[in-house]
């Protein structure tokens, strides 16, 4: 964790698994998920959370066969290229949901805090 202590960069979310946090130089967010580093912007992060809330866990869970035991996740840019098992898509959303929602939470401060600045 002491990778983000730079000044400018923000941490939002933290589980077990992982990080994320807001690089004010890139002006992007980064995802610390397993070892793995990605960056994005704020369109192609809320398109990659959006890909791994629509994987359908429980239909994973249900079938039997080998090939649902894990799923390729992938994102548009390339960023993010892996095969998830279920526990870690699991975990994957829990970051990058934590992460909407700080980012979300950021958003609607500011926004009451200029109201009232006003």
């Amino acid at each position: 964790m002491a990778l983000v202590s730079d000044s400018t960069n923000q941490v939002l979310f933290e589980t077990e698994k992982g990080y994320s946090y807001q690089c004010d130089l890139t002006n992007t967010i980064v995802i610390n998920f397993v070892d793995t580093v990605s960056s994005y912007k704020i369109h192609d992060f809320l398109i990659f959370q959006r890909k791994v809330n629509n994987v359908d866990i429980l239909n994973m869970l249900y079938d039997l066969s080998d090939k649902s035991d894990a799923q390729l996740i992938e994102t548009t840019k390339r960023n993010f290229s892996r095969n998830l098992t279920i526990c870690e898509i699991v975990q994957l959303r829990e970051l990058l949901n934590g992460t909407k929602f700080t980012l979300n939470l950021h958003s609607m401060l500011c926004n009451v805090l200029k109201a009232e600045l006003i």
